[in-house]
């Protein structure tokens, strides 16, 4: 842009990803090793949550975990906030469902006109892992979602939440869930650990996979957001994200993704304080924002930038309650470009006017 080319104006999108913690409605039993809710209980969760969602004021509200829509939509109501669609697909409360079964599952509610959804469950044809004592891995546990939006200003953009396997390790079980292992052998704990990390590669190779599809040959800009269970600096990451790859074939930069932390417009933004998990005292990154290329700022084809990303993670050192999350909410304003607007008609020349007479 030329320094005599007046700045063109930004319109901006609030983003949010937001692991609400086995959000479910009172009385209905999400596992077996944990009590459902109590009414109590469910009215404490949905007004703290209803209070995180009105100061997060996203656009775009990604969430994860979520048992009943049911119940997100009546945090979303405690929020005050207008939400003009919500959708956790598989996770209906309606006449033919009652919530989510075996695990959780991903929505969003946003603000923004909806042009198409899609929920993706299998991996890609060919794309299986063998997970030992497990077989083939052929789906995601919980699929992720993706939405194409459009702005007011008729930016069209896709919006992608996922949340991968946990570290938790995967021991084997019989078909009515007992234990088929000794969980206390060491051993057995690493080849349980092996498998959910196999697991989590494999959803990773997938969500990869699906980021390509997303991506390639169009300008359409992608956010990713949600929980992807490791840390930005992992192997699982960076098999998602692929900048790696930039290094030696500039051409991956169209189906790359980078993080938005590091894409902030203001680096004394960039505090310690960048964390949205606590395991055994140790703080990590956990829930991430992922953009495409078109949110580097000055990139070829750029059409908007990252101004800031804030981490809502002080109740992590509130203790230990099932109303709150166990995650910190984490929220990105992204600026895109908008179309330049037509210049405003040169005023009308001065008409000549006649001399006035002059009585006498």
């Amino acid at each position: 842009m030329r320094p005599i080319d007046p700045p063109q104006p930004l319109a901006t999108l609030m983003v949010a990803t937001c692991n609400v913690l086995n959000l479910a409605n009172p009385g209905r039993v999400f596992y077996d090793n944990q009590d459902p809710y109590s009414q109590t209980e469910f009215e404490r969760k949905l007004t703290w949550l209803g209070d995180r969602f009105r100061m997060l004021n996203a656009d775009v509200l990604a969430v994860q975990e979520v048992w009943d829509d049911a119940a997100l939509k009546g945090a979303l109501g405690r929020s005050g906030l207008r939400y003009d669609f919500v959708a956790v697909p598989g996770a209906e409360n309606d006449a033919t469902h009652g919530g989510a079964k075996g695990t959780p599952r991903v929505g969003i509610a946003t603000r923004l006109k909806v042009e198409a959804m899609q929920s993706f469950a299998e991996f890609p044809p060919g794309f299986q892992v063998d997970v030992p004592g497990l077989g083939l891995h052929t789906h995601f546990e919980r699929p992720p979602l993706v939405v194409t939006l459009r702005m007011k200003h008729g930016q069209s953009l896709t919006v992608l939440t996922a949340h991968l396997k946990s570290k938790r390790p995967k021991f084997l079980q019989d078909a009515q869930g007992n234990p088929t292992e000794d969980r206390d052998d060491r051993k057995v704990m690493a080849l349980a650990s092996l498998r959910s990390l196999i697991m989590r590669g494999a959803e990773a190779m997938a969500l990869r996979c699906l980021v390509i599809d997303l991506l390639h040959r169009t300008s359409t800009p992608l956010v990713v957001l949600g929980d992807l269970n490791d840390t930005p600096d992992s192997v699982t990451t960076q098999l998602i994200c692929a900048t790696n790859e930039i290094a030696y074939d500039r051409s991956a930069r169209d189906v790359a993704l980078f993080n938005a932390y590091d894409l902030q417009g203001d680096a004394a933004l960039k505090k310690d304080v960048a964390y949205s998990h606590i395991h055994q005292g140790s703080p990590s990154v956990l829930d991430q924002i992922l953009v495409s290329e078109e949110f580097v700022q000055n990139g070829r084809n750029s059409v908007g930038d990252v101004k800031r990303v804030d981490y809502f993670n002080d109740h992590l050192h509130e203790g230990r309650d099932r109303t709150r999350s166990d995650h910190g909410f984490v929220r990105a304003l992204l600026r895109l470009r908008m179309p330049p607007q037509d210049p405003p008609p040169p005023p009308a020349p001065l008409q000549p006017q006649p001399p006035s007479a002059n009585p006498l």
